[in-house]
């Protein structure tokens, strides 16, 4: 008998994971590669951030706190949610767990029972299935094509809900696709959920700050006051403030949850990094000014990308309306040979090709459950990307039928 869980059967390491940690090898090897992988910002975290954290050592602040957050921290959270997103939250309504992704994976193994169902609008964030598998929940996605601007359409949404729907998870800006919904379309997804009082929202706002050409955020329950009460609205500092690695999100959302979500977190990791919390602290209380700065350097490298892409034989890829990253179609490639007589079969098979072949790594498309496309994020140097995109091009133009 196997000592691995069967349930392990039915979840896959992280692709995105998989594609850094093969571009990393590479370059240990000694090969020339560009990382096109990592959904984290390039810039370092800023210096009283960064200060706070060092404050909070030498203060002693070292120690075991809440298990979901310290009081401090949740107090910013709640001055922020007020702040930015016309919410208001009291602190017992407040989760801080270590990083968005254990904040949404506690929330699903909190509520759902086996066989609950999942909305999940694809392309998804690799991780949201597995998440759900885990919790013995049932994933449902739901295809949201180019043509549809990678968005979930009222109808889409009405059609994927059933008795057994738990949650919608709705991530906007979108990783990996960058569509950002606007308020006319966050308003008809949340029309159809009004109908429906057995499903509840799910929101990932972690690229709320990532916004471009004058469009406004906006998150459900903001949108929509009368789903306040079946609202989770999770966030954090990782990509707003580089802090990837520092490992802070937060969600808010109606006590029982969040009690039920303490509970889990309880018994797993217990509290988030008492320094990282004072850092987080710092974040949301102290000067703002930076994001929109760093966001309009993304914005000039998202224009450079598109462009230079949308130049390669094969390639087609949209304007994203936000976040880090594109998602461009590959069709045009499937079907070709590469130089040394392989065909391009798939997504898979094209994004193997720009590695072997020119060193950009980046990540397939069927990864994010539509395919044929594949994710570049350009959270790196102006210098990298245009590099990359060249190699890309090369690529492409080597290809024959």
């Amino acid at each position: 008998m196997s000592i691995i869980a069967s349930r392990l059967s039915r979840i896959k390491p992280s692709p995105t994971i998989a594609v850094t940690n093969k571009a990393r090898e590479l370059k240990a090897a000694g090969r020339d590669v560009i990382g096109l992988g990592a959904g984290e910002p390039d810039f370092d975290t800023p210096d009283n951030i960064k200060a706070a954290a060092i404050k909070a050592i030498e203060s002693g602040d070292t120690k075991y706190t809440a298990v979901d957050g310290t009081p401090a921290l949740k107090k910013a959270i709640c001055a922020k949610f007020e702040r930015e997103n016309g919410l208001k939250y009291t602190p017992d309504q407040i989760t801080v767990g270590v990083g968005g992704k254990q904040v949404l994976y506690n929330a699903l193994m909190a509520t759902l029972n086996p066989g609950d169902e999942v909305i999940i609008p694809a392309p998804y964030w690799v991780s949201y299935p597995d998440m759900v598998e885990l919790a013995e929940g049932t994933p449902v996605a739901v295809s949201c094509p180019a043509e549809q601007g990678f968005k979930l359409q009222p109808a889409d949404l009405e059609k994927a809900i059933t008795p057994k729907t738990k949650w919608l998870i709705l991530n906007s800006p979108s990783n990996p696709s960058g569509a950002a919904y606007t308020r006319a379309e966050m308003k008809a997804l949340t029309d159809v959920l009004v109908k429906h009082p057995h499903v509840w929202v799910m929101t990932d706002d972690m690229y709320e700050h990532l916004l471009y050409d004058g469009l406004e955020f906006v998150t459900p329950a903001q949108v929509e006051p009368s789903l306040y009460d079946r609202t989770l609205t999770v966030n954090g500092v990782s990509k707003s403030y580089a802090m990837t690695g520092w490992r802070i999100g937060y969600a808010g959302g109606p006590k029982d949850l969040i009690k039920a979500i303490g509970v889990i977190q309880s018994q797993s990791t217990s509290n988030p990094t008492s320094i990282a919390q004072a850092a987080a602290v710092e974040a949301l209380n102290g000067p703002q000014d930076f994001i929109k700065e760093r966001a309009e350097v993304f914005r000039e490298r998202r224009d450079l990308v598109v462009s230079m892409l949308n130049q390669a034989t094969g390639l087609s890829c949209p304007k994203p309306e936000g976040a880090f990253y594109v998602y461009p179609s590959c069709a045009g490639t499937i079907g070709k040979k590469t130089p040394d007589g392989k065909v391009i079969g798939t997504d898979e098979d094209f994004v193997t090709y720009l590695l072997e072949s020119e060193g950009v790594a980046v990540v397939q498309g069927s990864a994010f459950g539509l395919a044929p496309h594949f994710r570049i994020s350009y959270a790196t140097s102006t210098e990298a990307l245009e590099e990359a995109c060249k190699r890309i091009q090369r690529a492409c133009g080597n290809l024959r039928d």
